[in-house]
């Protein structure tokens, strides 16, 4: 903790002449908490054990004490507020400044916008925690990789302190522009010196090579060359080999039926150091590239969606959807709609039946827990929106309850400041399911990975025209179908209930007035 100096006056501190030593070690001052330097108190004189003397008397004591109160700066500086990096967002480890709204000296009062952080999702405005003038910069703008809990700025109460901080550092602090010290921390005692590293082992002699027809000696494991053919084993010493790093042709032979190896012959075995394989120039290929720097929103997606593939165990449903109901309808409330200046999307038909569909089969709007299955009683729908920073999901929230012109502004309004990189947290952060539509990209069907902790996502293609057997004099015709792909965690959703819920959102669009049952 940083501290600053503070002179307090006590007056008439009565005691019996004969006490001998008094310790303080803390105090309450002016209503707030500080730890003090401990001073020693004696009949003829009050000596600080980082202070001067004073003059006493035989009975009453009237003294000056000087204590170090630890605060917020250190001695040599006046009082201040050392503002850390925050954490915006839950998963965010670490902030890209992207700009400073104020400049060093500007005068700040509370809630003005300070900075441009990027998180780990959206880029977003740092507010002055407090009023005061911004005295140093220590992160400037466009910073990378800054961490949560590293100072980027310093804040003073009053304007006439700020050229104190001029050579204001985090690490310990520089000295101050004004000569305030206090001689009450003495020096740190030099280090003392590391011992000398003691001198490299001689190599090894190289041993005399044997002469011929004699005999070398023989260790406990005969060692087997890889080209001597197949070396035998039991699957549970071949994983436990491979865990281990030992390579089984050192062994020589088991102790198992026909010399095979055991898992009991690998105790003692010698690791084998891992293989450096050394780059392979291909002649004639000299590719020109560029190294792209990987934005917060990058690495979290990379992380995630790692995190998601090694630990939740997908498998996926696939339906054919008719949607000439939904495109006719969707047509009809266009125009009547169009007055409004309000044009419904597929998607926003998609968003609705879907939570329409987990009201339904409420096992697919839920959340492996661990100890728990967690099952929500709202439908919170994650949108995937893809962004020039990478992809991120903003949630339509009670999409159950709304209705299809309030899906249709939130998911533009949402779609516009994801874009933009507006999001504020609570308007990304949590889900309770997933729907991520590329049809417009003129794909017809793919499999979506999980976002975590939800578990389900739907993954939407375009629609194809497809001709079907009809009964009419032609025999046939031509419907317009779409490909619906659900990504379930089996931990929570099993097969037959992931085609539940599957059925019920194909109903919901192949005939929408079912919705309204």
């Amino acid at each position: 903790m940083s501290r600053t100096g503070c002179i307090l006056r006590f007056c008439l501190y009565s005691f019996h002449s004969s006490t001998r030593n008094l310790r303080i070690s803390s105090n309450q001052l002016l209503g707030r908490s500080y730890s003090i330097t401990p001073i020693t108190l004696s009949r003829s004189t009050l000596t600080k054990e980082n202070g001067r003397k004073v003059v006493t008397s035989s009975g009453n004591y009237l003294f000056n004490l000087q204590f170090n109160v630890f605060r917020k700066g250190y001695a040599s500086y006046p009082d201040h507020t050392a503002v850390p990096l925050p954490a915006l967002s839950p998963t965010m480890e670490m902030g890209t400044i992207i700009s400073w709204e104020k400049k060093e000296g500007d005068k700040l009062n509370e809630g003005d916008l300070l900075a441009e952080i990027e998180t780990d999702k959206a880029t977003m405005g740092f507010e002055t925690p407090e009023e005061g003038y911004l005295a140093r910069i220590l992160i400037p703008g466009g910073t990378k990789d800054v961490a949560i809990g590293k100072l980027v700025c310093i804040i003073v109460p009053n304007a006439e302190d700020i050229p104190a901080f001029k050579d204001y550092k985090e690490e310990g602090g520089a000295k101050p522009t004004t000569s305030t010290s206090s001689p009450l921390s003495p020096p740190s005692p030099p280090s003392p010196p590391s011992p000398p590293s003691p001198p490299p082992s001689p190599p090894p002699k190289p041993s005399a090579k044997p002469a011929q027809g004699s005999t070398a000696p023989t260790t406990a494991h005969t060692s087997v060359p890889p080209s001597e053919g197949r070396v035998f084993a039991s699957p549970f010493a071949r994983a436990l080999a491979a865990e281990r790093g030992i390579d089984l042709t050192t062994i020589g032979k088991g102790s198992g039926m026909f010399g095979s190896i055991k898992a009991a012959d690998l105790d003692g075995a010698q690791v084998t150091p891992a293989r450096t394989v050394s780059p392979v120039s291909v002649a004639g290929v000299s590719a020109s590239y560029a190294d792209v720097s990987i934005s917060n929103i990058r690495n979290v997606i990379a992380k995630r969606l790692v995190q998601s593939k090694q630990t939740i165990p997908h498998y996926y449903l696939t339906s054919e959807i008719e949607m000439d109901t939904v495109l006719q309808l969707r047509e009809q409330f266009n125009k009547q709609l169009s007055k409004d200046n309000v044009k419904l999307s597929v998607n926003d038909f998609v968003i609705k039946a879907a939570a329409v569909a987990c009201m339904r089969v409420p096992e697919a709007n839920s959340s492996w827990m661990d100890t728990v299955i967690r099952q929500y009683n709202s439908v919170d729908v994650s949108v995937a929106v893809s962004t020039d920073r990478g992809l991120i999901t903003p949630i339509v929230f009670g999409a159950e309850r709304k209705g299809l012109v309030e899906i249709s502004a939130a998911v533009k309004e949402l779609a516009g400041k994801a874009r933009a990189g507006k999001l504020q947290p609570h308007e990304f952060q949590g889900g309770t399911f997933s729907v991520s539509n590329l049809g417009m990209y003129g794909i017809h069907h793919f499999s979506a990975i999980i976002n975590p902790p939800q578990a389900c996502i739907l993954a939407l293609g375009g629609t194809t025209q497809k001709v079907v057997i009809a009964d009419n004099v032609k025999g046939y015709k031509s419907i317009t179908v779409m490909y619906a792909t659900l990504s379930c965690d089996h931990r929570v959703v099993d097969g037959a209930v992931g085609a539940q819920w599957l059925s019920h959102f194909k109903s919901f669009l192949s005939n929408p007035a079912a919705i309204l049952l």
